[in-house]
C-alpha cells in the first residue's frame, strides 16, 4: 500500500478521504464517482471526513434534482426567472437555420426543442462548456416567454461552470509521479478508482486464496480496464464472472464514457441517425462500453456488424454520404462461468452472431482476463486517502490527446521491436495496448528514462507483456472461429530494442 501522507504532500489539492461508509451512500443515490468526489471537495472537514450525514443529504437532494423534480425546476424558472443550481451534463447543439444555441439534459428530460442559450449567455459561457468536463457543471436554468400569437416559449441557460475545482495540469502530475516506485503506483491508481489495494490478498476465487502472483495479476488486470479512457480507439472485450466491477468501472468512474446496457442498440445510436441528422455517441465519448453483449440485439445485424468493422479499423464510417468519426474505443462485455474462462476453448460460443465473426474480433485489441479479478468485497474497497477521482479521470482524459498519444507511441516504437513481416493488425493491437499501459503507470517517461535497466525491467511486466497476452488471447478465438484463415497463423515475437 501506498503512503498516504506521501501521497497528500505531493497532490496536496487533488486528493480526499475515501470512507466505504460514505461512498455508499453515493453509491445508493446512484451517483458516479467522479461527482461524489466533488462533493465531497466541498463539503468534508478539515481531516476530509463527513461529519454531518443528514446534511450531506439534504446538500445531495438540492444539488442532484431527481427527473421527478423536473416540474418543481420548470415552476420555479417561469415563476421566479430562475432556478436555483444544481450539477448536470448539458449537450449543446447549433441551430444553424436559427442562428441560436440549444441545450439538453437528458437525465432531468429537457430536450433541444424546448430550450435556447441566448447569445450573451453563450459568449459568457462557451469556454467552460466547450473546453471543460464533458459538459458537466453548475448551472441555473431560465425561461423566456412567448412571443404574442407565438407558441415559442423556452427554458433558457442563465449559469453554466464547469465543475473541476482546480488545474489539471499534466507536467505536474508527471513530475508527482517519480516519487513513487512502480508497485506504489499501482496501488495508487487503484485507489484513485475506489480500490484498496491491500484488500487483494483476502479476496478469494474459486473458494480459496489467492497467491502472491494472482494478488499482482488481479489488481493489474482490474486497471487494464482503464486503457481506453487514456488511448483513443482501444477496442477491448472482457468475459468475466460477476461480482467482478466491470459495470461499475465503464458506467461510474468518469464522465467521458458511455455504458449502454443490454437490449437493443442501433446505428442511429452509436453511429448516426438520418432522420434528425444526428450523430451518435461513438463522436462525442471516449469509450462506448457494450454491456451484456450476450443479450444484445441488433435493428439490422449485418448492417451493424458491417459499420463496427469499419468504425473499429479505421475510427470512422459513412452512413448516407454523411462521414462519421470519432476516437471513442467500443468495449464489449460480458459474464461467463469461470470454468469457461479457457483461451483454448470457444469463449465467444454464446455470444449474438454478429460477434462471432473472425473478422470483426481481429479489429479488437485485448481481451481482458477478468478471470483473474476475485469477485468485489468489502476489504477491497479504499478507506483512506486517495487521488480524487474525477481529477485522475480528467488526467486520463488529456493523455489522450493527439500531441500526448504521438509523444508516448513515439517511446514505444524506440524501444519495442516486432519481427519483420508481423502482421499488421496484430502488431498495431500489441503496440496500440503497449501505448496505453506506458501512459496508465509510466506516465513520466521519457527518452532518457526509456533507455534505464530497471525501468525496461518494468516495461517488460506492466506494459509489453500483458499486451502481448491480450492479443494472444483474440488472436486465439480467431483461430477458433474461422480455423481455415487463421489456423496456420502464429503470433509474432515482441522484445525490448538492445540499448
Amino acid at each position: 500500500m501506498y503512503d498516504a501522507i506521501k501521497l497528500r504532500k505531493l497532490f496536496p489539492t487533488t486528493t480526499v478521504f475515501k470512507d466505504p461508509s460514505i461512498t455508499a451512500v453515493f453509491k445508493n443515490a446512484k451517483i458516479p464517482s467522479f461527482l461524489r468526489d466533488w462533493i465531497l471537495k466541498q463539503k468534508a472537514d478539515s481531516d476530509g471526513r463527513i461529519g454531518d450525514i443528514d446534511a450531506l443529504s439534504k446538500y445531495i437532494s438540492i444539488v442532484i434534482p431527481r427527473r421527478e423534480e423536473k416540474g418543481q425546476l420548470e415552476d420555479a424558472a417561469r415563476s421566479n426567472g430562475e432556478t436555483r443550481k444544481f450539477l448536470a451534463k448539458i449537450d449543446v447543439l447549433f441551430n444553424s437555420r436559427a442562428n441560436y444555441y440549444t441545450f439538453e439534459i437528458p437525465v432531468l428530460g429537457f430536450s433541444h426543442n424546448q430550450t435556447i442559450i441566448e447569445d450573451y449567455v453563450w459568449e459568457r459561457i462557451k469556454g467552460e462548456l466547450i473546453g471543460g468536463a464533458g459538459g458537466w457543471g453548475l448551472v441555473k436554468l431560465g425561461y423566456m416567454p412567448p412571443e404574442e400569437n407565438k407558441n415559442n416559449g423556452r427554458f433558457t441557460l442563465l449559469e453554466y461552470k464547469n465543475f473541476c475545482p482546480y488545474t489539471v495540469k499534466l507536467d505536474s502530475f508527471r513530475e508527482a509521479r517519480k516519487h513513487f516506485d512502480t508497485e506504489e503506483w499501482m496501488d495508487i491508481v487503484l485507489g484513485a478508482i475506489d480500490y484498496n489495494a491491500d484488500g487483494y490478498a483476502l479476496a478469494q476465487i474459486g473458494g480459496r486464496p489467492l497467491l502472491s502472483n494472482e494478488i499482482w495479476e488481479a489488481k493489474h488486470t482490474m486497471l487494464t480496464r482503464l486503457l481506453p479512457f487514456i488511448e483513443p480507439r482501444l477496442n477491448l472485450i472482457e468475459l468475466a464472472p460477476q461480482q467482478t466491477g466491470k459495470s461499475y468501472i465503464f458506467g461510474n468512474i468518469g464522465k467521458y464514457g458511455w455504458l449502454a446496457g443490454g437490449g437493443s442498440l442501433s446505428r442511429a445510436k452509436l453511429f448516426y441517425d438520418i432522420s434528425s441528422k444526428k450523430f451518435g455517441i461513438v463522436t462525442y465519448n471516449d469509450f462506448v462500453a457494450v454491456d451484456e453483449i450476450k443479450s444484445i440485439s441488433f435493428p439490422d445485424s449485418s448492417e451493424m456488424q458491417g459499420i463496427l468493422k469499419g468504425y473499429m479499423e479505421f475510427g470512422f464510417v459513412n452512413v448516407a454520404n454523411v462521414k462519421v468519426e470519432g476516437d471513442a474505443g467500443i468495449i464489449l462485455l460480458g459474464n461467463i462461468n469461470l470454468n469457461d474462462m479457457d483461451a483454448s476453448k470457444d469463449m465467444f460460443r454464446e455470444l449474438p452472431e454478429v460477434f462471432r465473426d473472425a473478422a470483426l474480433i481481429e479489429r479488437v485489441h485485448g481481451f481482458i482476463p477478468g478471470q483473474r479479478i476475485p469477485p468485489l468485497t468489502k476489504s477491497m474497497i479504499i478507506n483512506d486517502w486517495a487521488l480524487n477521482t474525477e481529477y485522475f479521470t480528467e488526467i486520463m482524459h488529456l493523455l489522450r490527446a493527439p500531441a500526448e498519444t504521438l509523444r508516448y507511441r513515439g517511446l514505444i516504437e524506440r524501444i519495442v521491436q516486432t519481427r519483420q513481416g508481423a502482421d499488421q493488425r496484430e502488431s498495431e493491437a500489441v503496440l496500440r495496448l503497449s501505448t496505453a499501459y506506458l501512459k496508465l503507470f509510466f506516465p513520466h517517461a521519457d527518452g532518457e528514462l526509456i533507455q534505464d535497466k530497471d525501468f525496461r525491467k518494468d516495461f517488460m511486466t506492466y506494459c509489453l507483456q500483458p499486451a502481448k497476452r491480450m492479443r494472444e488471447t483474440v488472436f486465439k478465438q480467431m483461430q477458433i472461429i474461422d480455423p481455415t484463415q487463421f489456423g496456420k497463423r502464429s503470433m509474432s515475437t515482441y522484445k525490448l530494442k538492445e540499448e
